[in-house]
């Protein structure tokens, strides 16, 4: 048998997946079963495009249900490197400035089950957080992207 894959994240980003695991459950389920029960109603299944989108979304829901399911099921909370707080890891916020004169930015880094960009949240699979895990406030990285080799320069590391 095959074994499954882990889900690296923090304790809030498995909180926030058992909470929309009961949505999807509670709410979005029986709200997608109404919506088959009112299409049926229409009349003709096989010309029925609101039945066929009500089955369509049931489909999609159930799927995400599993996928959640699974991710909360192999959940792997990242436990926080105390031991040295300058020094990157998942779950800490770093702070880098793109050299020689970029801007700041700020990311948290998490693992891919919870990873949002628009939220400043990276995977810890992504190339920016691989060339960043492990370096320490002060020091200079190279930081492989799809658009070529960046430096930066850490400027902060903090726990989330």
């Amino acid at each position: 048998m095959a074994q499954e894959k882990s889900f690296y994240m923090t304790e809030e980003g498995k909180t926030k997946l058992e909470q929309e695991l009961e949505y999807l459950k509670n709410e979005k389920r029986k709200e997608v079963v109404e919506r088959i029960k009112i299409a049926r109603g229409f009349g003709d299944l096989s010309e029925n495009s609101e039945y066929d989108a009500a089955k369509d979304e049931q489909a999609f829901v159930e799927s995400r249900i599993q996928s959640v399911e699974n991710m909360i099921r192999n959940a792997v909370i990242i436990e926080s490197d105390n031991d040295n707080p300058d020094r990157v890891s998942m779950g800490k916020s770093v702070t880098f400035q793109e050299l020689p004169d970029g801007d700041e930015e700020t990311y948290t880094i998490v693992g891919s089950a919870e990873a949002d960009p628009f939220e400043g949240k990276i995977s810890n699979d992504s190339p920016m957080a691989q060339s960043l895990i492990g370096h320490e406030v002060g020091d200079k990285v190279t930081v492989a992207t799809p658009g070529g080799e960046i430096n930066v320069k850490i400027i902060t590391v903090t726990l989330q």
